[in-house]
């Protein structure tokens, strides 16, 4: 997937502009937020659990090659492979070589954002093979030739009719007159179009939400049952994961399920949850011939000791994308890569570089909205800050940015100066604004005013009326003596 986080704020602009995806966002509060807080509260233990998890993947991340090497050795010891790829590339060259080596043509492919890093789909359509993806929003993302805008709802940004458009001119073959104003109708023919796909696999490609150091098994949680066919009905599974998805037990797995669907969909659990350890055995009835792990390290392993390491914590769950502002007005796309919202503004310049992606970490209110609700309490808005802080560093931000900043500097350091320039403007903006709609036309403040209404002061600062309430009390005090 191409880098375009460069031109974040022109995406924004753009994004802000499209009513369909406007109409198309509010879906992403009223179907995330309160499930989410109505499935945490109901779970008496729910942030007891946060702070276990959080320990376990620290622990984890702290004897992270421990935990690999033993993943490796029990996959191979059922019958696996495990392939190390140090970059996305790599690990496109590895999935090309399984697929050469059993004379595939077609796969199957559940939901991976690790194939998005890798470009995956792309690398092996000029190789001649058929992709196809079986999560549902990832088909229709696919239809459209789009990325996903959410790590999980990646067709989050379409609408019901966009969806039964794209079905009617690419679902080739069926009664142009079939009606499809339901969104069973739509699930149904997908269903219909995708079983044929299933079985005509000769490889099946999923990610992984896990992987158990313990079993040496991969672990994936859906809600369609797409994953569990494409893994056990084509002859070869391959299984795309980031090397800091292994956890050491599934004593610790236990854990983490009960956290991922509550923050993610608000869901006590997820409708399946499916462990694949090794290759089809003798007694098996069903199941692949060959498993294969390809571990993508992709920049990670140079985030350990570092302030961002924390992010590798990250379990997936989307629960920042879906609470924070920013991406509410403007969706993923606008990011410009693979991952959206706070998260991806903190991995995102870990993985590709803060000289390709100095925008994102702006791309924030610093609310802290995303800290709160994240399951393994990573503190992303203290790593926004640091990336802030390292794009500053570099001189990348703009000259105005950088005026605007030491002029800042300038006056808030010198408290006489700052007072004697702040408190007449508050007092000539109190009187003006309501005649003028000066508050619509600040200086340099069009990013905000264009889209939302920028209080007037009341007229006095803040230090004013403090001084006002301690003032009024040291008189009330002397009136009791």
């Amino acid at each position: 997937m191409k880098v375009t986080s460069p031109t974040f704020p022109e995406n924004a602009r753009k994004a802000l502009r499209d009513e369909t995806l406007q109409r198309a966002l509010k879906n992403v509060e009223i179907g995330f937020i309160g499930k989410r807080q109505a499935a945490a509260d109901a779970l008496p233990e729910f942030e007891a659990l946060r702070d276990l998890g959080r320990d376990i993947k620290t622990h984890t991340l702290g004897r992270l090659d421990v935990y690999l090497e033993e993943y490796e050795k029990q996959v191979t010891a059922t019958g696996g492979h495990v392939h190390w790829a140090e970059t996305g590339e790599d690990a496109c060259e590895l999935v090309r070589e399984i697929c050469r080596s059993v004379g595939a043509r077609t796969l199957t492919k559940g939901k991976s954002m690790i194939s998005e890093e890798m470009q995956l789909n792309a690398f092996l359509e000029k190789d001649g093979l058929e992709v196809t993806e079986t999560d549902l929003g990832e088909y229709i993302v696919q239809l459209r030739g789009e990325h996903p805008s959410h790590i999980i709802a990646p067709a989050v940004h379409v609408t019901k009719e966009q969806v039964e458009a794209d079905f009617r001119s690419k679902h080739k073959g069926l009664d142009p007159l079939r009606n499809l104003d339901a969104p069973e109708s739509l699930l149904g023919e997908a269903r219909q179009i995708l079983r044929e796909k299933y079985f005509a696999a000769d490889v099946g490609i999923t990610g992984a939400n896990f992987l158990v150091a313990e079993t040496g098994s991969s672990v994936i949680v859906t809600n369609e049952g797409n994953g569990d066919l494409t893994q056990t009905l084509a002859r070869v599974h391959i299984v795309l994961a980031s090397i800091e998805k292994v956890i050491p037990t599934l004593n610790d797995l236990d854990v983490f399920l009960r956290l991922l669907a509550r923050s993610a969909t608000g869901q006590e659990q997820s409708v399946y949850t499916t462990l694949s350890t090794g290759p089809r055995r003798d007694e098996d009835p069903d199941g692949p011939e060959q498993y294969h792990v390809i571990l993508l390290d992709n920049g990670r392993s140079k985030m350990l000791g570092t302030e961002f390491e924390d992010m590798l914590r990250c379990i997936r769950c989307g629960a920042c994308i879906n609470h924070c502002p920013v991406y509410h007005a403007v969706g993923g796309h606008a990011y410009g890569w693979v991952y959206p919202g706070p998260m991806g503004s903190v991995l995102t310049p870990s993985l590709v570089g803060i000289d390709k992606t100095g925008h994102l970490p702006n791309a924030s209110t610093l609310c802290g909205r995303c800290e709160s609700v994240c399951p393994m309490r990573i503190p992303l808005p203290k790593m926004l800050r640091h990336w802030r802080e390292r794009d500053f560093a570099r001189h990348l931000p703009t000259n105005p940015q950088r005026l605007g900043l030491k002029g800042w500097a300038f006056l808030a350091s010198r408290p006489k100066l700052y007072h004697s320039v702040m408190r007449p403007g508050m007092k000539l903006m109190k009187y003006l604004a309501p005649m003028t709609g000066l508050m619509k036309r600040l200086p340099a403040a069009s990013g905000w005013t264009r889209h939302r209404e920028f209080p007037a002061p009341e007229g006095e600062t803040f230090q004013q009326l403090w001084a006002k309430a301690q003032d009024k009390g040291g008189k009330q005090q002397g009136k009791a003596r």
